[in-house]
């Protein structure tokens, strides 16, 4: 029995070494690609949304109080803009709550059924609100320059 729990302490020891940087970098990029595929299906070329988007908001998505082009503008910006952003690690605690109300709206009001996807993408952003988005990122390199820099 001792054994085992030796090898289940070494393996927390381990596992305890993964530095957060590693981590966060990982559900950043994770998340990001998640949005961005769906980006990429709504576009053709740089930023021209298809007509069949535009169809699906009005069609299925129907998202409340929002009229269905206007939405399918927002969503399909928001996903690029905040997916790249992730994944630079820039604004990313921001990029993170802004897809998290994403996913929000899409749990609550278009494909409820989809909880079980939905809230892996929630853990994900929830963990980069909450630690940040770790030593590799531009975040980072932005807010270490500004604590170093002395006031004036």
């Amino acid at each position: 029995m001792s054994t085992l729990l030796d090898w289940l302490e070494a393996g927390r020891r381990l596992a305890e070494r993964i530095p957060y940087s590693i981590v966060a970098l990982v559900a950043r990029l994770a998340v990001a690609s998640v949005f961005w595929r769906s980006s990429q299906t709504k576009v053709d070329g740089f930023f021209h949304i298809k007509d069949t988007t535009f169809f699906l908001f009005r069609e299925e998505y129907k998202v409340p109080v929002l009229p269905p082009d206007l939405a399918a503008y927002l969503a399909t910006y928001q996903e690029i803009i905040f997916s790249v952003c992730l994944v630079i690690g820039l604004f990313s605690r921001f990029s993170a709550l802004a897809l998290m109300v994403m996913v929000a709206v899409i749990q609550i009001f278009v494909y409820p059924e989809g909880w079980p996807e939905h809230i892996l993408w929630f853990a994900l952003l929830l963990l980069i609100i909450a630690r940040g988005p770790g030593a590799i990122s531009l975040d980072h390199l932005i807010w270490s320059r500004a604590d170093r820099e002395p006031t004036r």
